[in-house]
């Protein structure tokens, strides 16, 4: 690589599938685009290939159409050691402010490889404690956190190794974001317990919660194309769904509370779109 500084890596990462996880890392790459950042991610399933396909058929898309859309540079990785994926981030990373990375829902020695290197570890969480199980293992009659998962002290212990190395290699400390994804249809009462698991676990592992995206039509539809609730210009006329699901964006992207570079705009692209 060469001197410049080394890409903030944002991994997204949940051992149980069907959470939103691509949905909201291809969110995320692109709005990131829109503000100027430069933007690779790796595809760590190569079998789904989810985000892998979507930024393929987002330029598609930009070809078909003859259109210039903020886009990500992407790869999947296909390898079957360490060292390689090691060799496929050195060279994704060139000329790159963020590298993000998707990982398989499932438990994986890659994913566990980059998680533990993150600089921003996004954990997106359906609101249940089948998902919830993934960080931590709750009483069945008091819903207190009796334990933490393997997932979780894998975390933990790596964000202490990372806390002291922190001033030796001048990286930032971990930041570990739970988002809760997809949250409107959850009955009050079980809302409240784990709301109350989640607060619990938070201070004791050190992670942050912030509100995702809702279960929506619309992510599904915009698939095909590759266009993201971000690409105003191309999507139509919006209904009130879509604009309440790009507020939802706006917010969580704000609560990721990512470090732009200078070059970068200081405000959100979609904020100024409504």
């Amino acid at each position: 690589m060469s001197n410049q500084a080394a890409p903030h890596r944002i991994v997204f990462a949940n051992e149980k599938g069907g959470t939103g996880k691509s949905t909201t890392a291809v969110h995320v790459a692109i709005a990131l685009a829109y503000q100027g950042a430069k933007v690779a991610a790796i595809d760590l399933d190569p079998r789904q290939r989810t985000l892998h396909r979507y930024l393929e058929n987002r330029t598609e898309t930009e070809r078909r159409r003859s259109i210039d859309l903020p886009n990500a540079r992407f790869a999947v990785f296909q390898g079957d050691t360490i060292a390689e994926l090691d060799a496929l981030i050195a060279e994704m990373s060139e000329g790159a402010d963020f590298l993000l990375f998707d990982t398989p829902g499932r438990d994986d020695a890659f994913a566990r490889h980059v998680a533990t290197e993150a600089d921003t570890l996004v954990t997106p969480l359906n609101d249940s404690f089948v998902d919830f199980d993934l960080i931590g293992q709750v009483d069945a009659e008091t819903f207190k956190v009796r334990r933490l998962s393997f997932y979780a002290e894998l975390i933990w212990e790596a964000r202490k190794k990372r806390a002291m190395a922190t001033i030796e290699q001048k990286r930032r400390e971990m930041d570990w974001v739970v988002v809760r994804n997809r949250t409107q249809h959850t009955e009050a009462r079980n809302m409240r317990r784990l709301d109350g698991a989640l607060t619990e676990l938070s201070k004791r592992v050190g992670f942050r919660i912030a509100q995702g995206l809702s279960e929506r039509v619309i992510y599904r539809e915009l698939f095909p194309s590759g266009l993201t609730l971000l690409d105003k210009g191309h999507l139509g006329e919006l209904g009130t769904s879509h604009l309440v699901a790009r507020q939802e964006l706006r917010a969580l992207l704000q609560g990721l509370n990512l470090p732009m570079p200078a070059r970068g705009a200081p405000e959100l692209a979609l904020a100024a779109q409504g």
